[in-house]
């Protein structure tokens, strides 16, 4: 009667571990800025999150949701050091203007110049 008990209880233990395990699955991985020039057997993958390459250790296409930049990272990349640059929207098409070439920039203007420099040398 003992030995069954034991065994039912053990099961029980065993089944009830992925379940506890499952939190920490689902919880957000530190991104790193670069891969470990010593991975220690470790698969590396990267993620572009917030227009950069967020390594981490594990398979490639991890949902970007369980990724995070740690918090000292993203508060320096508003410091305007990279982050500015990286993070910045892109223009509007339409906001772009026209730049009227001077006559000398033509290309015919050019070729004219290029042609009395050349005859200039012979």
């Amino acid at each position: 009667m003992r030995k069954p008990l034991q065994s039912l209880a053990s099961t029980a233990c065993i089944a009830m571990l992925p379940l506890i395990a499952m939190p920490n699955a689902q919880a957000k991985q530190q991104c790193s800025a670069a891969m470990p020039s010593n991975p220690n057997g470790q698969w590396w993958s990267y993620r572009l999150i917030d227009g950069r390459k967020c390594w981490y250790a594990g398979k490639p296409m991890l949902s970007k949701s369980l990724l995070e930049w740690p918090k000292a990272a993203s508060a320096e990349s508003g410091s305007g050091k990279f982050g500015d640059v990286l993070t910045a929207k892109p223009s509007e098409p339409s906001d772009a203007q026209a730049v009227a070439l001077k006559d000398a920039d033509t290309f015919e203007a050019r070729w004219r110049d290029r042609i009395s420099i050349c005859r200039a040398c012979n």
